[in-house]
């Protein structure tokens, strides 16, 4: 049930952005990207050791850095970091022992990070020059 509650989501919110104009912002793939990229420091926050901590912030950071990259250079960067943050979700448990993550959680942000990351994909091969302008 949490791929579906998560690709039905990505598509809910990309059609909204596009819909009252938050797409047209390099801005908002960006700030996703690190909205995502911070909810395991959140989990580590409220159930985990202060090293699980520690290692959930060196990973948002990763992603952090992605998303500025992606803002300032390309957003094809933002792209391919919101595929690899929804496969980073699939392996997070092998890296990281993290108690305070739900266990549904890793299922439901690949369904929801993967599928938004090609839906922004698909938009830049069919406007190619519309979003990837230099900021």
């Amino acid at each position: 049930m949490q791929y579906v509650i998560g690709v039905t989501l990505a598509a809910a919110v990309a059609l909204f952005a596009t819909v009252v104009g938050l797409a047209r912002e390099r801005s908002f793939y960006a700030t996703v990207l690190i909205v995502v990229g911070s909810y395991y420091v959140l989990f580590a926050a409220m159930g985990a050791s202060s090293r699980t901590l520690m290692a959930e912030v060196g990973f948002a950071l990763i992603f952090l850095l992605l998303a500025v990259l992606g803002f300032k250079r390309s957003l094809w960067v933002l792209a391919a970091a919101l595929i690899g943050h929804g496969i980073f979700d699939f392996v997070h448990h092998f890296l990281i022992d993290n108690p305070g993550v739900p266990r549904w959680w890793p299922g439901f942000c690949l369904a929801f990070d993967a599928p938004f990351g090609v839906l922004l994909a698909l938009r830049l091969i069919r406007q190619p020059r519309s979003f990837d302008a230099k900021a």
